[in-house]
């Protein structure tokens, strides 16, 4: 019986999401190499996916290994991905987490036509939004997030949900923030790439570095 209250509950969380994505611009659809299909929106001139990736294979069909075990998944230097806390119940809301290395992988992450955005054209989403002070209330879904959830309105459509990171044996708290690869490497150290940031506790949408080895979340970009 709880089993089957947890499994509805889910379903109506899925739910939820989707109905605030429809009625925030979303305009059509995109669909991955294992058949997941997510909505779209127009912010500006770019066209995102306003779900998190949650592919299995690459573009060409090869599988990207799922990695669970911590010690493994930190010393990586190939694409990898895992779901938060290694549970599959939570994928079917935030997407999978992958390393950089998946990313950056020739055989290619984003489905046909799309692509993993660069740190140029998440600057430009920043920007649309009214600069980093604000955009991050734009872009983070209303519900899910840990109180206050500050400047939340989802305007965008972006619906940025707070699915955590995993930082090899640390993995982020579900509620608390969210966490976007770019394409882009940092420039001044090898192991490092850059990805953005979003919080519960502040509308900020920040670009920082972290290393390549970490879990983040995935959002594509229509080429």
């Amino acid at each position: 019986m709880r089993e089957t209250k947890n499994y509805l509950f889910r379903v109506l969380i899925i739910a939820m999401i989707i109905s605030f994505a429809q009625s925030n611009k979303s305009i059509s659809q995109v669909i991955d190499k294992d058949g997941n299909e997510y909505k779209t929106v127009i912010i500006g001139s770019q066209e995102w996916m306003s779900e998190n990736l949650n592919a299995e294979h690459y573009r060409n069909g090869d599988i990207i290994p799922q990695v669970q075990d911590a010690d493994e998944w930190i010393y990586l230097k190939s694409g990898a991905w895992c779901y938060l806390k290694n549970d599959s119940e939570n994928g079917k809301i935030y997407g999978r987490l992958y390393n950089w290395y998946a990313v950056n992988d020739s055989r290619g992450l984003a489905p046909d036509g799309w692509h993993i955005p660069s740190y140029a054209e998440w600057k430009n989403l920043k920007v649309y939004l009214g600069g980093y002070l604000i955009a991050g209330g734009k872009l983070k879904a209303t519900i899910l997030w840990d109180s206050p959830n500050t400047g939340a309105t989802n305007e965008s459509g972006f619906t940025a949900l707070p699915g955590g990171n995993r930082y090899g044996w640390t993995i982020s708290p579900i509620g608390s923030a969210c966490y976007f690869w770019s394409s882009s490497k940092y420039e001044y150290e090898r192991g490092y790439a850059y990805f953005y940031y979003l919080g519960y506790n502040h509308s900020l949408f920040l670009d920082k570095v972290n290393g390549k080895h970490i879990g983040m979340s995935i959002r594509c970009m229509k080429d």
